[in-house]
């Protein structure tokens, strides 16, 4: 069974409220009609009413069963408008009203307010919109300060392929050592909740405990004691090169007493540089797979789809925000 079947049955035993903020879509549309006869969550498409029938009947996709929501006419638009205005002495109400009836905005206030538990969108908004957005509306994680994202790497091996989530390879250029602790905790949460194994975080670095000496390395150790006093509950060891994070033989001669070096599942990386080059260069020289990227640190579940996203990508990162959003509190 493959990793996006398998979140497809975990969501299915427990489907959650799912908003589109693209409803008008034609991907979304026949995405959401198979998400709700799989089973795989309750999809709600936020738009204007008479266009996202339009689009349905253009389409050929029966929509008769999934909820639909206009902002502009919806009662909880006056609601949703007073409590994202509550703590920003710089937005008036009447301001809140015009940003809340943006899909993507109303989407967000949604999952914000339990009204929905999770949010999957960008298939029509740049990334860089869907990450604000979900900022000012659904805020952060407690002592996270930023968004970040994660990959699930499937590396080949001789049991058929390992899992290995690396971080963060899509969104953060340049991280400071605070927001590179966050990343490593969000990221140690994820390996738990999504592919139920115990996280073993690897800060990796072009040295290895000392071995250099530069201010890059110094970044990473300071996210290492941050990460650690932030989240002892947490396997987090570093700075380690990737030889010593992954081969037992390499660590036990550079590293001595770690619960991590030589068994890392999750790597960290410490700029988008070396993370987005590392990860492409696993998946096509190495032969593997990689699923995301799959957005973390906020406090809802939020995954963001590429413009050229197929229905196929949407049912399945649908899947993910579901298993994601099963640990928190239900929606009514």
């Amino acid at each position: 069974m493959d990793l996006i079947t398998g979140f497809k049955k975990k969501a299915q035993a427990n489907p959650r409220v799912i908003v589109y903020p693209e409803g008008e879509n034609g991907t979304i549309l026949s995405a959401a009609s198979s998400i709700l006869k799989e089973g795989i969550a309750k999809p709600v498409l936020v738009g204007k009413k008479a266009e996202i029938e339009k689009a349905a009947g253009e389409k050929a996709v029966d929509i008769s069963a999934v909820t639909l929501i206009e902002p502009e006419k919806s009662e909880k638009l006056e609601k949703y408008a007073r409590l994202y205005c509550e703590d920003k002495d710089n937005i008036s109400l009447p301001i809140a009203k015009r940003l809340v009836k943006k899909p993507l905005f109303f989407a967000s206030m949604m999952v914000s307010c339990g009204d929905a538990d999770g949010m999957v969108g960008g298939i029509a908004h740049a990334t860089a919109n869907v990450l604000q957005v979900c900022g000012l509306a659904i805020g952060y994680e407690q002592g996270i300060s930023a968004p970040s994202s994660f990959f699930i790497m499937l590396v080949p091996d001789d049991t058929g392929y390992r899992e290995i989530i690396f971080a963060d390879c899509a969104v953060n250029i340049n991280p400071s050592a605070e927001q590179l602790a966050g990343i490593a905790i969000a990221s140690g949460e994820n390996a738990r909740n999504l592919l139920g194994v115990e996280p073993r975080i690897a800060m990796l670095s072009f040295s290895t405990k000392g071995s250099a000496s530069h201010e890059l390395i110094d970044k990473v150790t300071l996210a290492t004691a941050i990460a650690k006093e932030k989240a002892p509950h947490l396997k987090i060891d570093g700075e380690l090169q990737a030889d010593a994070a992954l081969v037992p033989k390499v660590a036990a001669k550079k590293v001595k007493d770690s619960d991590v070096a030589g068994r890392a599942n999750v790597l960290v990386f410490p700029d988008l540089n070396s993370g987005n080059i590392a990860y492409k260069l696993v998946q096509y020289l190495a032969g593997s797979k990689a699923l995301g990227p799959i957005l973390q640190g906020f406090q809802k579940p939020v995954n963001d789809l590429s413009r050229g996203a197929s229905v196929e990508d949407v049912v399945g990162v649908t899947a993910i925000t579901v298993v994601s959003a099963q640990g928190r509190k239900t929606t009514q």
